[in-house]
């Protein structure tokens, strides 16, 4: 089984739905949320994680530990998430051995050039693919 560690800000929305469609179509993930504050920690706990924590030090635990980090791309830039994202949690985030499947959010002064303009559920459904091809490796 393996560890899958969603990470979300601001209000936790795409961490939660991450957190409901793991556990639906993948049901053997362990899952751990981290919410950058407790707003999105909570929507993600009660989306159905099986852990969680809040802040800097969770997610610089968490990305250790972790076999699969999901997040909207942000994550791994710091300053972003409106400011929600430390230099040492995306310090954390890049350094970690896990794979990192991150959601091309367009927001934050964050833009992705090359993907398509897809709405959440639709981005969500790539990153389950994905989290299922890793978990069978």
């Amino acid at each position: 089984m393996k560890n899958v560690l969603i990470i979300d800000g601001q209000g936790g929305l795409l961490g939660k739905q991450m957190v409901e469609a793991v556990k639906k179509l993948i049901p053997e993930a362990d899952i751990t949320a981290v919410g950058t504050n407790p707003v999105a920690t909570t929507s993600m706990l009660k989306a159905g994680a099986d852990n969680g924590a809040t802040g800097e030090n969770a997610v610089i635990v968490g990305a250790r530990n972790a076999d699969i980090i999901v997040g909207p791309i942000g994550i791994a830039i710091a300053d972003s998430l409106l400011g929600e994202i430390t230099p040492a949690m995306a310090v954390a985030i890049g350094q970690s051995r896990a794979k990192k499947i991150l959601i091309p959010v367009n927001k934050c002064n964050n833009i992705v050039i090359g993907t398509d303009d897809k709405s959440t559920s639709e981005l969500i459904a790539e990153a389950i693919e994905k989290i299922r091809e890793i978990s069978r490796s």
